[in-house]
């Protein structure tokens, strides 16, 4: 049994065991469907939107960055609707759920209030409505709300219809509904006069195998008493006969008694009334206006112009003569769906479409960027070999991209990210030996028929179609196409043959020539019931997308244990098994699977051939629970694995751990979990990742990648955490995790500031010399630095993570200790120290604690004075190779060791880099030496200036002073030789300034460190040349300090003491 609902029954430590196991966005910074949009009235440069399902964004430089305000707040990522109150812009409303009811929706758990512009919100209810469409709120009175609820999208419900709150949403009144087969789609207010309302009521529902949109229940209505009692107006004279679809209607704030509705009918189009609603008249039969009308049939007026009004679709369309003719209006993305106009300026505007959301401020002429929204929604993901590795899926309404995990530049830009093929739908594989070489399913978004299978060769940047039959079937139902392909078909390259390929569609398909040709390797591995394969859609309009096509192989997957054995499982039911590549196939369907099940994901055990996991749903039965299963002997027993998870998620992949047995993952429509013990209890692993839909999962070395939709990728870096969990057994004991193995790798060239980059506070424009990425700098709770991006994927943590474990928090000081291979001391961390040059600081607290070491020795001696000039010296970054840490705790000493691996494409040998360490470990020998002697050179220059105040300027003094002035001047010319005397002003910069003052030792020092580290690879020639002969030219300054010492401080001391006066100090 599931736990009840939205709540765990398992909760134990291994949930706060990972509370510093952090996921990260690789981005790409591309969006994802928009349907709600909105903009400040007062702040002409704050706009929102909520993505269907991404959760609300928010920007504060018109639309020039988007900043995520919903996270840690929302449990639904799904947003349906957006109104800000005109009277009170602190006040947000946001209704859940999608409205435009494509296959890939999801849907929302109600309505989220925030009363302090976003920063926080608040669940007001209306959860079972799922699915929100408008939301209008009284433009004098923010505590009175109305919110148009189209309800369940895939069954029949009554918390559907319009509601109404006269407190702000503390308590709700359905005001209208119709039935439990139909929700209100639209709303729309008189701003004049706010107790006068429209609404479209819409009769639709959604199937595995069919969507239908229209019937008897819809309708307009009308209230003029502020929702308390509604006319039917859809017969009203002029409005079309028979049944209608989806409609869209808007009141002309120019002119209230104008209403414009946009009617899904047999003569359907664009209607308007001008006399409130009481008679109507047809102004565009434009068949353009109505393109996949239960898609869009999105109409909204102009609020300072009666005669203009726009029509959004696949284009927007826009009418300045009262809707006799339209214009396309050109956007930065298709697919149109959201229009919010400023009351007070036409002009500023922002749009919602499948690509995001996008602002202008010249009335659509032109418009901000959509590559700034983290809000991509995928399906099914890969991963190649390279390193790094780079991630794959297809984008639903954009192409299948290409994503590193992570980035030599500081952060994954849109520069490192490439198209590989139109695809938007379903699976993509990429060649395990050439990731050139990239197969991905574009149905809706490329020809070639049925499948329209696209291979992709980046080093040509050509497509090649290569669909098992090429013969297109739109318009026809898929009983009439010879192969039934899904929207989302399986595309599977063999693990023990790159050549090999399979694709699926009711039958299974293979080919061994990069898929110039195909045989079909099975029979229909279907329930083949032709009763669902009627065209999809009516009564009114058809929509044969293949989003519906039924009775497919909906998951594939072959033994990564032996070649030739398969396993398939469909979208009706039905599971097949054969272990003669596919000469023959038994059916092993679960006896405990519910009928009519979609088998989405077939997990065969990394470890066991004999054990499988499937990830099913039936969530398009209006059932939303999940189903989870494991067979142990090869199908002939199942068992359900689903203890612990919500009742409320249905799931839609599982993966079991490459390295741990019976470590499994699952991810769902709100979130991810994991399994220590093969899924008889479940945990939650979300800590920072978004909630939203998990629609696949990869386990790559040490790492967990996960697509989404509607938030792009994530990475979860510390998976070497969680398996050493996963084996854990509590106790009252103190514990040292392993480190895992970490590249040594770190940010490009002056990305900490060291080349002049401003790093000033709030946002930060670059991240290196040449690489541009926008990122706010944050402080973590233990001192350490994070970029949240904004417009960047983020890269993994830059250092070796330290994890520990404290039975309880204590005032014992602790160490953490790093030590070479033969576990000589490197470098040590104490908690109770407050050397300010460690950023970073060791955190006592009882349970899991984290500490990340930066791979580097330490650097040398600062300078005592001068602190506001940075000396920007760092240690030397640890050579590759073998390392422990000790962590010291009382009387306690726990000791582990990790590896620091070197960049796998580099040739580097460890020869070179033992080279390049010694070199980097000399000069930095040398500048301590350096800034030692600067240190004593100054401390010795006070002594002596205070001593000369004491002296009086008169008889035997005035050789004591003629002494002591020699001595600074000469003490003053080794300083000026061994650094920038003239930068040491407080508040200097000594990058900018430093072209004011010649370079002395210390500086040219300095300099010649990122010489020698600026890559993986022994020093050059010359760089040695150099520091022999910086080392010479110290080396005579330091004899020169110790000569003044000998020849001027000496004879100075004896005067003084001739004048019984103590002798300056003079350390050695």
């Amino acid at each position: 049994m599931a736990t009840k609902k939205g709540i765990s029954t398992i909760k134990n430590n291994i949930d706060s065991y990972l509370s510093d196991a952090k996921w990260r966005c690789i981005g790409p910074p591309r969006g994802g469907r928009v349907i709600a949009v909105a903009g400040d009235p007062i702040d002409d440069q704050v706009f929102y939107f909520g993505a269907c399902a991404g959760g609300v964004w928010k920007t504060y430089d018109g639309g020039t960055y988007w900043e995520n305000i919903s996270d840690g707040f929302f449990t639904s990522a799904s947003v349906g609707a957006i109104a800000v109150s005109e009277s009170n812009p602190n006040i947000i409303y946001v209704g859940t759920g999608e409205s435009c009811l494509r296959g890939n929706l999801a849907h929302g758990d109600g309505v989220y209030k925030s009363t302090d512009f976003g920063k926080t919100w608040r669940n007001i209810g209306l959860k079972e409505t799922k699915h929100i469409a408008r939301i209008r709120i009284h433009p004098t009175n923010p505590n009175i709300v109305y919110i148009a609820a189209f309800g369940h999208a895939f069954g029949p419900n009554k918390e559907r219809g319009v509601y109404k709150s006269i407190d702000g949403g503390n308590k709700w009144k359905q005001v209208l509904f119709k039935s439990k087969n139909s929700g209100a789609i639209d709303l729309t207010m008189d701003p004049s006069n706010p107790d006068i309302m429209y609404a479209s009521i819409w009769e639709a529902i959604r199937k595995p195998w069919n969507f239908s949109s229209g019937g008897k229940d819809s309708g307009i209505y009308k209230t003029v008493d502020a929702g308390e009692t509604w006319t039917a107006i859809t017969d009203n004279k002029g409005l079309p006969d028979g049944i209608k679809g989806r409609i869209g209607i808007t009141i002309s704030p120019a002119n209230p008694k104008r209403v414009w509705a946009l009617i899904e009918a047999e003569e359907g189009g664009l209607y308007r009334s001008d006399d409130s609603g009481e008679t109507w008249s047809i102004v565009s039969a434009n068949r353009a206006l109505l393109q996949r009308p239960w898609y869009y049939s999105h109409v909204f007026a102009d609020p300072n112009n009666e005669d203009t009004v726009w029509v959004l679709n696949f284009k927007t369309w826009k009418s300045t003569d009262g809707g006799a003719n339209f214009n396309h209006v050109s956007t930065p993305h298709g697919d149109n769906h959201e229009l919010w106009i400023d009351p007070k300026n036409s002009n500023r505007m922002i749009e919602g479409n499948d690509g995001g959301a996008c602002v202008s401020f010249n009335g659509g002429d032109s418009w901000s960027n959509i590559y700034n929204q983290m809000t991509s929604q995928f399906y099914h993901l890969t991963t190649d070999n390279q390193f790094p590795y780079r991630v794959y899926a297809t984008q639903q309404d954009n192409s299948a991209i290409s994503v590193p995990s992570r980035s030599m530049k500081g952060a994954i830009s849109w520069n490192e990210c490439y198209s590989v093929g139109s695809s938007e739908s379903g699976y993509i594989a990429v060649r395990p030996d050439n990731p050139n070489i990239v197969y991905s399913g574009a149905i809706g978004s490329s020809p070639g028929g049925g499948d329209s299978l696209l291979r992709y060769d980046h080093s040509t940047d050509q497509v090649k179609i290569v669909s098992v039959w090429p013969e297109i079937g739109w318009g026809e139902g898929p009983k009439d196409h010879k192969y039934r392909f899904q929207w989302t078909y399986p595309i599977i390259i063999s693990p023990h043959d790159p050549d090999t390929l399979y694709v699926a569609a009711n039958f299974l398909f293979k080919s061994t020539d990069s898929g110039d040709s195909w045989e079909k390797i099975s029979p229909d591995l279907t329930k083949g019931d032709t009763s669902k394969m009627d065209p999809s859609g009516g009564p009114l309009t058809l929509d044969t997308t293949y989003v519906e096509h039924y009775g497919t192989i909906f998951s594939f997957t072959e033994s990564p244990h032996q070649a030739g054995v398969y396993w398939a499982g469909s979208d009706d039911g039905k599971l097949h098994y054969s272990n003669n590549s596919g000469k023959e196939w038994t059916e092993i369907t679960p006896d405990i699977l519910p009928d009519w099940s979609r088998i989405d994901v077939i997990e065969i055990s990394p470890h066991d051939p004999q054990t499988v996991y499937l990830s099913t749903t039936k969530y398009k039965f209006d059932d939303e629970t999940p189903y989870l299963y494991k067979t142990t002997d090869n199908g002939k027993s199942w068992v359900k694995i689903t203890d612990g998870l919500p009742s409320n998620e249905f799931t839609r992949v599982i993966r079991e751990d490459l390295k741990i047995p019976g470590l499994l993952f699952a991810g769902t429509e709100n979130g991810i979990y994991f399994s220590t013990n093969s899924g008889k209890s479940w945990n939650s692993l979300q800590n920072n990742l978004p909630h939203v839909p998990i629609t696949d999962m990869v386990i790559k070395e040490e790492e967990i990648v996960v697509s989404t939709n509607g938030r792009s990728f994530w990475i979860l870096d510390n998976l070497n955490l969680i398996r050493q969990i996963s084996k854990f057994a509590p106790s009252k004991s103190n514990h040292l995790f392993t480190p895992a193995n970490t590249y040594r790798i770190t940010p490009p060239m002056g990305s900490d500031g060291s080349t002049g980059m401003d790093l000033g506070e709030g946002k930060i424009y670059n991240l290196g010399i040449g690489t541009t990425g926008t990122f706010y700098e944050t402080e973590n709770k233990d001192g350490s630095k994070h970029r949240k991006m904004l417009d960047s994927g983020e890269n993994p943590i830059t250092g070796v993570v330290i994890n520990y474990l404290l039975n309880s928090a204590s005032n014992e000081k602790l160490n953490i200790n790093i030590l070479d291979s033969n576990k000589n001391l490197i470098v040590s961390f104490d908690s109770n120290s407050t050397d300010e040059s460690n950023n970073q600081k060791l955190v006592v607290k009882k349970g899991m604690n984290q500490f990340v070491w930066n791979m580097r020795y330490p650097g040398p001696t600062s300078l005592e004075e001068n602190k506001d000039a940075k000396d920007n010296t760092a240690g030397p970054l640890a050579p590759p190779g073998l390392y422990h840490v000790e962590l010291a705790i009382g009387n306690q000493n726990f000791i582990e060791k990790f590896e620091l691996l070197k960049d796998p494409r580099i040739s580097t040998t460890q020869k070179d880099f033992d080279q390049q360490f010694n070199l980097l470990l000399d000069i930095c020998s040398e500048i301590t030496k350096t800034h030692s002697s600067v240190n004593s050179i100054r401390e010795l220059k006070n002594q002596i200036n205070h001593w000369k105040n004491i002296v009086n300027n008169s008889g035997n003094h005035k050789k004591v002073l003629t002494e002591i002035d020699l001595a600074s001047n000469t003490l003053t010319e080794i300083e000026a030789n061994l650094v920038q005397i003239g930068i040491s002003r407080p508040g200097t910069d000594r990058w900018l300034d430093r072209w004011n003052v010649p370079g002395k030792i210390s500086d040219k020092l300095t300099e010649l460190i990122a010489v020698v580290a600026s890559s993986d690879s022994k020093p050059t020639k010359q760089a040695i040349e150099v520091f022999n002969e910086l080392s010479t030219n110290l080396e005579k300054q330091l004899d020169d300090f110790d000569n003044v010492k000998k020849t001027n401080i000496a004879p100075l001391n004896r005067s003084l003491r001739e004048l019984n006066i103590d002798p300056i100090p003079i350390s050695q």
